[in-house]
């Protein structure tokens, strides 16, 4: 049995057990990223949505469902409800998910969804939550005198993210290397990246090596710079969740109650 096949049983498993019905699942973080070591597990993220009784308990179920975390799966998913909220808010791991080159299911619900979702992408909201996870991992793992290759990438990936909504204005590219091949770079940084790729390929999760002083120097910089571009970007957020509210109640089967 092959990963996805071993995926779509996990989530029948998830169906039958939760009383639940997924609508999206797609794999996040390294794989989908385009950067997985040969002993990255597997990060599954699905959207589920229950029937609509459940919504009216008063006993109101958890949002969460924590299925399995191992050596090999990580699967965990969100109730409709709590993404549709954070949608509004312009959360933009789920705009992540929503792009994940690698999709286990989806179905014809969740892209209407997200017909309605997409217009609540906010810059102010990616820009600040992608800074935010590159300074994460520069003070969590890259100011000591050795590094892993894989958090460089946990550093390179989320700033040429924000770049990349700096630039365009839009959601960005899931792969590393399509945000990679569209940003403007020094040649000597792109050489210094490109090198790291392939070295990358063969590192284990753990393996220690020395910085290479010019990425270190670019995710510096690029963490002061940004900082000032988070904080002067306009917030574009919508205050809006009428659409959003109606994509629920109609997936949930209420609108005809008109609540």
């Amino acid at each position: 049995m092959d990963m996805k096949e071993t995926v779509l049983e996990e989530l029948k498993q998830i169906e039958e057990q939760k009383g639940v019905r997924v609508l999206l699942a797609v794999e996040s973080g390294s794989r989908a990223w385009g950067f997985a070591s040969p002993d990255s597990d597997y990060d599954v993220r699905f959207v589920y949505v229950r029937p609509a009784t459940e919504y009216l308990r008063l006993d109101e179920p958890g949002d969460v469902i924590e299925w399995k975390q191992d050596a090999v799966l990580d699967i965990n998913g969100w109730d409709i409800r709590k993404a549709l909220k954070h949608f509004a808010h312009g959360n933009a791991t789920l705009f992540e998910w929503s792009c994940s080159p690698i999709v286990y299911r989806t179905t014809p619900e969740w892209e209407k969804i997200m017909a309605e979702a997409k217009e609540y992408f906010s810059e102010k909201a990616a820009i600040h939550h992608y800074r935010g996870m590159a300074k994460k991992t520069w003070v969590e793992y890259l100011e000591g005198e050795e590094i892993t290759y894989k958090k460089y990438f946990y550093a390179l990936r989320p700033l040429l993210a924000a770049q990349y909504i700096e630039r365009f204005h839009d959601i960005p590219p899931v792969q590393f290397v399509d945000l990679f091949r569209c940003m403007d770079l020094s040649k000597e940084l792109r050489d210094a990246i490109d090198e790291l790729l392939e070295k990358k390929k063969s590192a284990t999760e753990n393996e220690k090596h020395a910085h290479i002083p010019i990425i270190r120097d670019y995710i510096q910089k690029e963490l002061t710079r940004q900082k000032d571009i988070a904080d002067n970007t306009p917030d574009d957020r919508k205050s809006d969740c009428a659409p959003l509210n109606k994509c629920f109640l109609e997936l949930v089967g209420l609108q005809s109650y008109g609540i």
